[in-house]
């Protein structure tokens, strides 16, 4: 069984940071690729960012020269450094995971991220 937990989220004035931490835990081997996704209100989820065990990472436009996304192999946690945030950041949070052997696609519980005006 694994697990997934998030931390990190809150309540930032635009323009401030904020660094998401997503810790996995539990009996696995390694794990393949993680992600950050978010769900704001009323829109569908989107993927964030993403990072492959080899270190690769990728973003949606809307974050590229605001959002970082770093991992540490040695303590199973995927890091998301978020700057220059915008009110439009504001949203749920999850961290995806693909664990080896399994499971893939699982999914932490959310951390709220509100960006006031």
């Amino acid at each position: 069984q694994v697990q997934l937990v998030e931390s990190g989220g809150g309540l930032v004035q635009a323009g401030g940071s904020l660094r998401l931490s997503c810790a996995a835990s539990g009996t696995f081997f390694s794990i393949n690729y993680m992600a950050w996704y978010r769900r704001a209100p009323g829109k569908q989820r989107e993927l964030v960012a993403g990072i492959t065990s080899a270190g690769s990472t990728h973003y949606a436009d809307s974050v590229k020269g605001r959002f970082a996304i770093s991992r540490d192999t040695y303590v199973n946690t995927v890091y998301l450094q978020m700057n220059s945030l915008k009110p439009e950041d504001t949203a749920v949070y999850y961290c995806k995971a693909d664990f080896i052997p399994a499971p893939s696609d699982f999914w932490g519980q959310g951390t709220q991220v509100t960006v006031s005006s």
